[in-house]
C-alpha cells in the first residue's frame, strides 16, 4: 500500500516535470513567432530539454509497464514511441535554419503533447488523493 502511494507521488512530480518542459517549449515557440527571441536562442533553450523530457516520458511508460498499470501504460505509449521514432530517425532536435518554415507544426506537436501531459495529470492526480486518502 506505502509503496503504491509512493509510486504514485513520484508520478506525479515526473508528471509536473513533462508538463513545465512542454509548456516552456511552447512559450519560446511562441517567443519566437512574436521576434521576443531569435531563432538560435529558441532552439538552444528546446534543445536543451528535449532529450530529459525523452528520457523522464520513456522512464514513466516503463514503470507504468511494470508495475502492472496497464491502462496508464498504453495511454502513455504512444507518446513514448513517438518520441522513440523521432530520436532514431535524428528528428528530435530543431534546426535553427529550418525553425521558421516548421514553427506552426511544432507548436501543434507541442500543444498536443500539452494536452495529453495534463490529462495524464489529471489522471495521476486522481490515483494519488484517492490512494492518499485511503484509511486501512
Amino acid at each position: 500500500m506505502a509503496w503504491d502511494l509512493i509510486f504514485w507521488v513520484v508520478c506525479f512530480f515526473i508528471n509536473i516535470a513533462l508538463l513545465a518542459s512542454s509548456f516552456y517549449q511552447l512559450l519560446s515557440l511562441s517567443d519566437l513567432e512574436a521576434d521576443h527571441l531569435n531563432p538560435f536562442e529558441a532552439s538552444t533553450r528546446i534543445n536543451s530539454i528535449v532529450l530529459p523530457e525523452f528520457l523522464l516520458q520513456g522512464f514513466l511508460c516503463i514503470s507504468f509497464l511494470l508495475t502492472w498499470h496497464w491502462f496508464m501504460f498504453l495511454f502513455t505509449l504512444p507518446i513514448a514511441a513517438y518520441h522513440l521514432m523521432l530520436y532514431l530517425n535524428q528528428k528530435h532536435l530543431l534546426d535553427v535554419t529550418e525553425i521558421f518554415r516548421d514553427l506552426n507544426t511544432e507548436k501543434k506537436y507541442r500543444f498536443i503533447k500539452l494536452a495529453v501531459y495534463l490529462l495524464l495529470f489529471t489522471v495521476v492526480l486522481f490515483s494519488t488523493l484517492q490512494l492518499g486518502g485511503c484509511h486501512n
